[in-house]
Parts: structure tokens; C-alpha cells; sequence
């Protein structure tokens, strides 16, 4: 079936009946619990159900919000909300906004897929109609920036160029079926076969809904390309309003980098290559005070003169190379260790360190006391922590092993 959103994309209200209206549940898109409505299917609509790789449209069946339309063999499935009973005359609303997007990215897509292979020879396997971006799988394992700067010029003089856009019905048997552009009709497909035609261009199969002029489109950006799947390569494309909407993203970007920088648009890249020496720089001072103050942590230790069974040091600042310094210079052989850095309640790193048999003994223990994970070898046991609250416990734990140890450890 050809439903009226396919014949008239244009179509923003439309009169119809409920058919049938039945209970049912809905997994949302980005997984939880299932929600439960109905699917109602009408007599006819203009709200699109997904396919093509165009997504579905959403809108109002009266003043109940459709959440949900796909298609099930020859009918087009609304999920709503809340029942409606058939028979009845409804007012269908379509949300705009998200249909004119998908159409100039549908479009869109036809014309940059046309002219690549054009161009190129570049075919078109699969395409994808993002949230925010879209892309275009070719049958290429590369595509040069000079061919994109190309395909892009060539592209937008067709939207300037006015070229119409129209969509033609033919019956599945008609032979004019075997001449356009496809990759296969749906198994349970009924009914007549939609032509998207862009005249001059391209005659393409396809179920989706359309502009009726390439200037619609209003302009074409390419963003680039990535590395698709089986040697392929991903085109990735903004078309009409959603380039409109970067644009604006950007320019507010440059004006809060202009703010913070202190400078024009022009230094920006210049002036943040400056601020990442200086803390590249910061940082590796940082370092060099933390391996000092390490250093001078153990000598104190040491400088003691009744030396401690048991050392214990938590620093919000440091690194397992700050412990292990400590740890260095203290020694192991008679002394055990409980280093903690980072957040003093929740995540850090710890160090456990001493006589082999205590270690070996304890170091999993203190791992779980802390909520998490880490790794031993001989006198050394570190890792992870979530739960640096509870130090406390593990201090306890270790003074209540070294005054029942033997003499020997």
C-alpha cells in the first residue's frame, strides 16, 4: 500500500478512521521497561512508518502523541498512549519539524549517492539518517579530500540549479521497474511500486518521503569521511536546516572561545597549542615535586628513632608512581605500607606493600574493603579503589595482623 504521507509529503493535517486498536507494548529505542499502550491502525495517514532508512514520524492521532509507527506488511501501526475506538473519525497532526529534517536528508541522500557514482563510480551500499549527522556507506576503501571537495561542489550547483523532484507509482510487473536504481523491494511488499525521480539525475526505488525540488535541500555540507565496514568508506553529510544548526552550534563555540582565549577566532587553534605546552609543562614540574616530596616523606620515616611496623599515608594528590617511590625508599623488608591517593571518600588508587607473607595475606582483603580491584606480586599489592571512606577498616585490619604476627614476618 502507498500511504498518503507518501503521495503528498507535504501533507501536514489529514482527516481519516480508526480500522482497529489493540493493546500493546512498546520497547523504547534506548532500552528499560516496555510501555504499555495500543497500536492503532487507520484507514489511511500521512505519518510515515519507518523504512528506507528514513525514521518514523511522530505526531497527534486527535490530541493523543503517537509514539511510535511502523509498518506491518500493508498497514502502517500507530503506537499510542491510550485507546481509540474504531470506527471513529480522527484528525491526524504531524510534527513538522522532524519530517521536513528527514526529508531533506533523504533527498539529500539520493542526490550525493547519484552524483558519487557519477562522478566516481562510487555505488552507494547502505546509508544511515542520524539524530545529528548522516552518512552514506560507498563501495570505495577510500575517498580523497579533493573528491569530497568535488562531490560537494557538484551537488550544491544541483540544488541551485532548481532540478525538480517528483515520485511516480508503477505496478510491479511494469518493466520501467527494472531500469531505476534499487536494492530490492521488501518481501512482504504489496501493492504499486514507488519511483523517486530527480530529473536528469536519477531515478531511485524508494518508500520515503521527499521535497519536491532540489531546492528544498537549501544546501548540501559534507563533513568528511571515516572508515566504513569491509573496505568501504563512510560519507558524512548535513543537509539543509541540520547545516544551518551547526553553524549556529559554532559560532556560539567561537564566541565562547573568543571570551575565555582573549583573542579573535583566527588565534584560536594558536592560543589553545599554548595553553597545552603550559600544562604539558605544569604538569611535568607537578610530577617532578611529587617524586621530591616522596622522597622526603620516606626520610622522615626513616629519620625516626623507633622505627614503625606499620606506615600509613593518604595524598589527595599523587600517582602509583608517587606510592611506589615512598615505598622505594622506606623498604619493604620490615616495614608494611597502606598508600592511598585521590579522593579521600570515593575513587583513588592504593599501594599495600611490605613482607611478602603479609601481603599476599592481605593485599586481596584491602582490595575489598575498598569496593575495588588490583594485582600483586610479592611485596607489592595495588589497584583501584571506590571506597576510600572506609581507610579507616583497613588500617585497623592491618594493625590487628602485624600484633598477632610471629616474629619471623
Amino acid at each position: 500500500m502507498v500511504f498518503r504521507c507518501q503521495r503528498d509529503s507535504w501533507a501536514r493535517q489529514f482527516a481519516t478512521r480508526v480500522v482497529s486498536c489493540r493493546a500493546a507494548e512498546l520497547r523504547p529505542e534506548g532500552g528499560g521497561e516496555p510501555v504499555r499502550g495500543f497500536q492503532v491502525v487507520l484507514e489511511d495517514t500521512i505519518l510515515f512508518p519507518e523504512g528506507g532508512g528514513q525514521p518514523d514520524d511522530r505526531g497527534l492521532i486527535g490530541d493523543v502523541p503517537v509514539l511510535r509507527v511502523t509498518r506491518r506488511g500493508p498497514e502502517a501501526v500507530h503506537f499510542v498512549p491510550a485507546a481509540l475506538e474504531p470506527g471513529a473519525e480522527v484528525l491526524l497532526s504531524l510534527d513538522w519539524e522532524r519530517r521536513f529534517d528527514h526529508m531533506q536528508q533523504h533527498s539529500g541522500q539520493h542526490l550525493i549517492t547519484a552524483i558519487a557514482e557519477q562522478m566516481f563510480g562510487f555505488k552507494t551500499t547502505s546509508w544511515e539518517l542520524g539524530r545529528q549527522r548522516s552518512l552514506i556507506e560507498l563501495d570505495t576503501p577510500s575517498m580523497t579530500a579533493e573528491q569530497v571537495k568535488a562531490l560537494e561542489m557538484s551537488v550544491n550547483e544541483k540544488i541551485r540549479d532548481r532540478v525538480p523532484v517528483t515520485v511516480r507509482e508503477l505496478a510491479a510487473d511494469d518493466p520501467e521497474v527494472e531500469r531505476v536504481r534499487s536494492r530490492g523491494l521488501p518481501d512482504d511488499h504489496v501493492g504499486p511500486v514507488r519511483v523517486v525521480d530527480i530529473e536528469g539525475i536519477d531515478s531511485n526505488m524508494c518508500c520515503g518521503t521527499h521535497v519536491s525540488n532540489l531546492s528544498d535541500l537549501q544546501v548540501i555540507k559534507l563533513l568528511g569521511v571515516e572508515k566504513g565496514k569491509k573496505n568501504k568508506t563512510n560519507l558524512i553529510f548535513l543537509v539543509g536546516n541540520r547545516v544551518l544548526k551547526s553553524v549556529e552550534q559554532s559560532h556560539s563555540t567561537e564566541k565562547a572561545l573568543t571570551s575565555l582565549l582573549k583573542n579573535g577566532p583566527g588565534e584560536h587553534v594558536e592560543a589553545v597549542r599554548k595553553l597545552q605546552s603550559s600544562v604539558k609543562l605544569l604538569q611535568k614540574n607537578n610530577l617532578n615535586l611529587l617524586r621530591d616530596i616522596a622522597v622526603l616523606i620516606a626520610r622522615d620515616f626513616k629519620s625516626k628513632p623507633a622505627p614503625r611496623q606499620l606506615f600509613v599515608l593518604h595524598r589527595k594528590e599523587g600517582d602509583s608512581e608517587f606510592m611506589n617511590i615512598i615505598a622505594n625508599e622506606i623498604g619493604t623488608e620490615e616495614t608494611l605500607l597502606f598508600l592511598t591517593v585521590g579522593d579521600e571518600k570515593e575513587a583513588g588508587l592504593f599501594l599495600l606493600a611490605g613482607p611478602v607473607e603479609a601481603v599476599e595475606n592481605l593485599g586481596p582483603r584491602v582490595a575489598e574493603l575498598l569496593g575495588g580491584k588490583g594485582a600483586g606480586k610479592r611485596d607489592r599489592f595495588q589497584g583501584k579503589a571506590t571506597k576510600m571512606s572506609r581507610r579507616g577498616e583497613v588500617q585497623a585490619l592491618l594493625q590487628e595482623f602485624i600484633s598477632h604476627r610471629s616474629p619471623e614476618v
